[in-house]
């Protein structure tokens, strides 16, 4: 079972760094590169459940946190506005 969560979390990823590398606009990029983020966190969540260890999900947590922050700042500066605004 968690073999084929496996194979199907590298196929997307497998899709996201397409979407990233050929992407027509830099907003497309933007959300293949916030996608790839979210299943790097199934990634980490997975391997918790099969190696039976928790720090896997503090690492997940602190990726989700740090992919939002990134998130925000590249919508920003995507929209040419400053960070104090």
């Amino acid at each position: 079972m968690i073999m084929w969560m496996i194979y199907i979390l590298l196929f997307s990823s497998f899709l996201c760094l397409y979407r990233i590398a050929l992407g027509p606009t830099a907003p497309d990029r933007a959300v293949s590169i916030d996608i790839l983020g979210t299943l790097i966190i199934g990634f980490c969540a997975l391997a918790a459940l099969t190696f039976k260890r928790d720090f896997y999900l503090n690492i997940a947590i602190s990726w989700a946190l740090l992919s939002y922050i990134g998130s925000i700042a590249l919508a920003k500066f995507l929209e040419n506005r400053s960070f104090d605004e």
